[in-house]
């Protein structure tokens, strides 16, 4: 028994040594190498003929801002046609919609979707078989806020004919509501600015978010449109992508504003299904990511701990009930060993997904080094997201033994549409 848990505990301590290897190198890479950008910066083009579907399901407090800023976009508008995907909502959502649409029937042609199954990637397929003939298609989560010039940014990488699908980033809008949106904002800050910058910067796999995003519609045709059948359609995508020799390019200066969850009990939700969806995606892609002729060394690494990702919160647990077995069974080898090895477990752990000097080095380069008093407190915010995404991955395994169909839960919103306007 001694020997299996301290073999266990190297595994998972070497595990996690490579991912804070991985973060060090991304951190130090944003902090002294220059950030690579592709064409972004156009202005004048022959812009393609483009289609922006806006998922909504029960965003009636949203939706209409995010409509309001896309007509506010210096895109071509003959070349615009915005789809608010009204899917099955019982609330005031297609109300919104088509209040927009009588006001704009040129540009704002929402589609109304009654029945079907639930989720995102089936609403959007959907809402694909019906929309206009296009070149690109946009993609935007209802709560989000386009600035005018975004969508252009998010369209010229793919001008490269390498490039199937581009990402921008995701700034929180709510930043000053609470402890937890601050905490949420350093987050995504280390996500974007640090981790998806770094892999561009790198040469690596950049992901699709499933928002703010532009994608081919010759690409995803090829790769068979979105999976209706997995809860990180985004992350699928990515993986199927890069299976046909399509590259993703983010494009950091194309900042996109969203709404982050303003209690826990959202947060926890949001993040569980998360877990769910990207740990579906990593069984599903493990092994054939390795095989892909299209990836360098390299870059098959980097899909390996990608995938992974949320897998180490629960070999982070794991690692530290380990360490608290050993402690009673008390052999001094194996106890020597278990303090060394969880030391690494703890750093690489926390150097996972918004790692603490990843979050120092993202708000530093946004130079908002105020933010960095908060620092110590998103070990709060570690601590439940550890507990919450291996709950996730429990559940998913449940799912996969008890032949449950997979559920989407929606995030709630705290905006107000209709009390703003008036």
């Amino acid at each position: 028994m001694v020997e299996v848990t301290g073999g266990l505990l190297l595994v998972i301590s070497l595990i996690m040594f490579l991912y804070s290897i991985r973060h060090f190198i991304f951190g130090m890479n944003r902090l002294f190498s220059r950030q690579k950008a592709g064409f972004e910066g156009v202005q004048e083009a022959p812009w393609p003929a483009l289609t922006v579907f806006i998922a909504a399901h029960n965003e009636e407090a949203v939706v209409g801002h995010c409509i309001e800023s896309l007509l506010k976009t210096n895109y071509p508008h003959d070349r615009l046609c915005i789809i608010p995907v009204n899917d099955r909502s019982t609330d005031g959502t297609r109300i919104v919609c088509d209040d927009w649409a009588a006001r704009y029937p040129h540009l704002v042609k929402p589609f109304h979707r009654r029945d079907g199954r639930a989720g995102k990637p089936a609403a959007l397929m959907d809402a694909v078989r019906q929309a206009p003939e296009s070149e690109v298609y946009v993609i935007f989560d209802a709560d989000y806020l386009p600035a005018p010039g975004l969508l252009k940014q998010i369209v010229a990488p793919l001008f490269d004919p390498q490039i199937g699908v581009t990402m921008g980033r995701v700034v929180p809008q709510n930043t000053g509501r609470n402890l937890l949106t601050r905490l949420l904002d350093m987050e995504r800050s280390a996500g974007y600015q640090g981790d998806q910058q770094a892999r561009q910067n790198t040469g690596l796999m950049p992901q699709f978010g499933g928002t703010v995003g532009a994608i081919k519609v010759h690409a995803l045709e090829a790769v068979g449109g979105f999976r209706e059948d997995v809860l990180a359609e985004d992350t699928d995508l990515t993986f199927r992508m890069l299976e046909k020799g399509w590259r993703v390019q983010y494009v950091n200066t194309a900042e996109c504003y969203e709404e982050v969850p303003e209690t826990w009990e959202v947060r926890v939700r949001q993040l569980q299904r998360w877990a769910k969806g990207h740990n579906q995606v990593m069984f599903r892609y493990l092994f054939s990511s390795l095989y892909n002729r299209h990836l360098n060394i390299m870059q098959k690494m980097d899909a390996l701990m990608l995938l992974g990702c949320y897998a180490i919160a629960p070999l982070t647990l794991v690692g530290w009930g380990i360490v608290l077995f050993t402690w009673y069974i008390q052999p001094v080898w194996i106890l020597q060993l278990s303090i060394t090895a969880m030391t690494l477990v703890m750093f690489g752990g926390f150097g996972n997904l918004a790692a603490f000097y990843q979050m120092a080095v993202a708000v530093r380069l946004d130079g908002h080094g105020r933010r960095l008093r908060l620092l110590p407190l998103s070990l709060a915010g570690y601590l439940v997201s550890a507990v919450t995404i291996s709950r996730g991955g429990v559940n998913l395994i449940l799912d996969k033994l008890l032949e449950r169909e997979v559920r989407w839960d929606k995030t709630v919103r705290f905006r107000h549409y209709n009390k703003e306007r008036e």
